[in-house]
């Protein structure tokens, strides 16, 4: 049983203010530590994974138009978890087939966080992709995807990140990850 935090807000109310397709907007009114009372904007999210798949010292990425932003970005190959969906491992290999045309022998988890704690409830789900393989050449995307992937070495990435090419936080914690990885084994 995790102990009571001094932080904690108690929830007095929550009203939904919208029902997406992938998320979820409500308000909350809360009642903070010291007793007053402060409004909360809460985007509730199913979750994401995200997938690491190196071949030849380097790294897959999916280049897409981003609409948030207005801008094209590269990231890992990565999608939600939809309703209901509880094998967060067969979310990742579903993800990495469609998006890359592999599959792979084994994903080991290399992570789970939140990529915006302040407001989101969303949890990225990370793997690595272990002895990976092309399945097929023609990619199986969703009706509403459009990308194209890319293999960079992580020095190549590093000049996207300064382009703000690369600028998602799964995407540096996944370059972190497998330079870290390479460091590791010329030891």
């Amino acid at each position: 049983m995790q102990k009571k935090s001094k932080f904690e807000e108690k929830i007095i109310s929550e009203k939904q203010i919208f029902k997406g397709h992938v998320v979820d907007l409500f308000v909350q009114d809360v009642e903070l530590p010291d007793g007053q009372r402060a409004k909360r904007e809460i985007i509730k999210h199913n979750g994401a994974v995200g997938i690491i798949l190196v071949e030849n010292d380097k790294i897959a990425l999916v280049r897409q138009w981003r609409a948030p932003m207005q801008q094209e970005t590269l990231e890992i190959p990565a999608g939600k978890i939809n309703i209901g969906e509880k094998d967060i491992k067969e979310v990742a290999r579903r993800e990495l087939r469609e998006e890359t045309g592999y599959v792979a022998e084994n994903l080991v988890k290399v992570s789970q966080f939140f990529g915006s704690p302040g407001y989101s409830n969303e949890m990225l789900y990370m793997y690595f992709a272990v002895n990976p393989k092309k399945e097929f050449d023609t990619l199986k995307l969703d009706e509403d995807e459009f990308l194209n992937v890319e293999w960079v070495t992580i020095e190549e990435a590093k000049k996207e990140i300064e382009s703000s090419l690369i600028c998602d936080a799964k995407t540096l914690l996944a370059l972190n990850y497998v330079e870290m990885k390479k460091e590791y084994k010329n030891e």
